[in-house]
């Protein structure tokens, strides 16, 4: 299994590609918001989801550690600052303080640091992003946003067969997760992370295999990344 350092490099030496080849065509195409955001209830199977997502996409799969690597490393910020395009990171800073200024509500040095670092992703593209409230960050004209549900019992037996954890175990860790969850995105964006109008498509998998979403999900990707493309 790849460490998060080579993960990160990885995506790193795509996106440094990518920015050559649009700085060669003339004239130099904008380039799409290729970002899918996936949030999910505990043991809902949402980060299986991503994974297969990505996989189908041809995109980086992007999880809390590794956004967490970027954010810590400054060496890791430089290079993905230098993978935007000039005009874009100019532009930057004033975006992540038009989000200061409105939905944000925790201004901690590392919810800045996340903001820029997934706007630079939404920008560079390719990934799908598991978590950290990426959708609240991008906002709807950005990237397409998912989010898995299940009813608890659902979750238990999940978590029971793919974890290997006991009911009581699976039970106590949905509770204290999506408390967290939901608690988090009170606290730093003023919003209800149940809400759809903040998602593109809400998917419930108490009925529906988690693989019998994805072809819906990449059509429904495909289609709203068309519209996006040229608009930014």
């Amino acid at each position: 299994m790849p460490s998060i350092d080579d993960i990160i490099n990885r995506q790193f030496h795509q996106w440094e590609m990518e920015k050559r080849e649009r700085e060669q065509a003339s004239p130099a195409p904008t380039p799409p918001t290729r970002i899918v955001t996936v949030s999910r209830e505990h043991g809902s199977r949402g980060a299986h989801f991503a994974m297969i997502l990505a996989e189908r996409l041809g995109y980086q799969l992007i999880h809390k550690e590794i956004v967490d690597a970027i954010c810590a490393s400054s060496g890791y910020w430089k290079r993905i600052v230098a993978s935007l395009d000039e005009r874009y990171r100019s532009r930057l800073e004033m975006m992540v303080d038009s989000i200061f200024s409105g939905q944000m509500m925790d201004h901690s040095d590392y919810m800045r640091n996340l903001a820029q670092v997934v706007l630079s992703m939404a920008r560079l593209g390719g990934v799908v992003l598991v978590g950290r409230g990426g959708n609240f960050i991008l906002g709807p004209a950005k990237g397409f946003h998912i989010r898995f549900v299940s009813p608890v019992k659902n979750r238990i037996v999940n978590l029971v067969k793919y974890r290997g954890v006991t009911e009581k175990e699976a039970a106590a860790a949905i509770e204290r997760l999506d408390d967290e969850r939901r608690e988090l995105i009170r606290k730093v964006f003023d919003a209800d992370i149940d809400d759809p109008h903040h998602y593109d498509m809400m998917v419930n998998t108490a009925f529906v295999d988690i693989e019998n979403w994805i072809d819906p999900a990449l059509a429904a990707v495909r289609i709203k990344f068309e519209r996006l493309s040229g608009k930014e």
